[in-house]
């Protein structure tokens, strides 16, 4: 394990907040070069190393922002991204040399997915996924919420503020009210649509003519709805001004029946643990990866995902060793 575990500290030493990863990206090509593997950079910085096509380990190399300092105490591998998702990432890399499966590093993940975007345009589908992302070293992911994210505009005519008619900014806090009500709470927060605004602006404008506002949000969506379906609510609560959509990502749910579920539970009982099925309530690549692919998938990697973008990010190594043990087993068997 020695090999993985400075694979891991090199990565987490070497910052690659989004945009930023050509660094880190450098040092895992050096790495497939050192064991011998067909390694490249492609159009948008994706780190590729293709092989055997029966099964495509892939995680991300970029992390969000945030100065942790790197060190191991108490078994631990503190520092950002060690968790999301370095972690996952350099397991991925040694299983992938061990076994000699193709690995795709992804840029991107953290901001607009253009690394697994540009992954499923150029290449051929493969017959396997594994997605990395923290799971835990005995767990695997079969479902992610999608997402969709909305810029609402309103603007009125300027006028003095002892007038009663409603002003933009008004019709915004209306309009917001009114999408709140839309969605009902649901027993599980991986089945509801989770509304919000993400930021507010207001005020007179420029040339002092009108008034103006304006709210960004994002809407997580379950896969008992389409991106669609959310978005027409949220169109249908619009009284004045008016909704214009910037991102969709669908939702994902996967079987845990599977060839990749049973081949990774495979590698977990092998390694001594009893494996268990997450559902997240955020959005991955993995579903970027079901709508353009239709080759059965999952995701899986250590580290706990309650410690992704936290200030306190750090991994067991011990964990980390048993999900290379668990990705090799599986990929073995795929």
């Amino acid at each position: 394990m020695t090999d993985a575990r400075t694979l891991l500290r090199d990565l987490v030493e070497i910052p690659s907040v989004s945009g930023e990863e050509d660094a880190c990206c450098a040092r895992l090509v050096e790495f497939f070069e050192e064991h011998d593997r067909e390694v490249f950079r492609d159009d948008v910085g994706n780190v590729r190393a293709p092989a055997d096509d029966r099964v495509l380990l892939t995680s991300h190399i970029d992390t969000v922002p945030g100065d942790i300092p790197v060190r191991e105490a108490s078994g631990e591998l503190w520092g950002r991204g060690s968790v999301d998702a370095k972690g996952p990432l350099a397991a991925m890399a040694a299983a992938a040399v061990r076994t000699g499966v193709s690995f795709a590093a992804v840029v991107g993940e953290e901001a607009d997915s253009r690394g697994a975007r540009h992954l499923v345009d150029v290449r051929d589908e493969p017959a396997a996924v594994v997605n990395g992302e923290p799971s835990g070293w005995n767990a695997v992911t079969l479902g992610y919420r999608g997402l969709t994210k909305g810029a609402y505009t309103a603007e009125t005519d300027s006028e003095h503020t002892s007038r009663p008619e409603p002003n933009a900014l008004e019709h915004a806090m209306a309009w917001w009210a009114r999408v709140s009500a839309a969605f009902d709470a649901q027993e599980s927060v991986f089945e509801e649509v989770t509304a919000k605004p993400v930021s507010m602006r207001g005020g007179v404008a420029d040339d002092g003519l009108a008034f103006e506002a304006s709210v960004d949000a994002s809407f997580r969506v379950p896969p008992s709805e389409t991106v669609e379906s959310v978005q027409a609510r949220v169109d249908a609560a619009v009284e004045s001004g008016q909704v214009e959509w910037t991102e969709h990502i669908p939702p994902v749910m996967t079987s845990p029946r599977s060839p990749v579920a049973g081949a990774l539970r495979a590698g977990i009982r092998d390694a001594g643990g009893e494996p268990a099925h997450l559902r997240k309530t955020g959005t991955s690549d993995m579903n970027i990866f079901h709508g353009a692919w239709s080759c059965p998938m999952a995701t899986y990697g250590p580290g706990d995902s309650d410690r992704d973008h936290a200030p306190d990010e750090r991994i067991a190594l011990d964990d980390f060793d048993r999900a290379v043990d668990v990705l090799e087993t599986a990929a073995q068997r795929l």
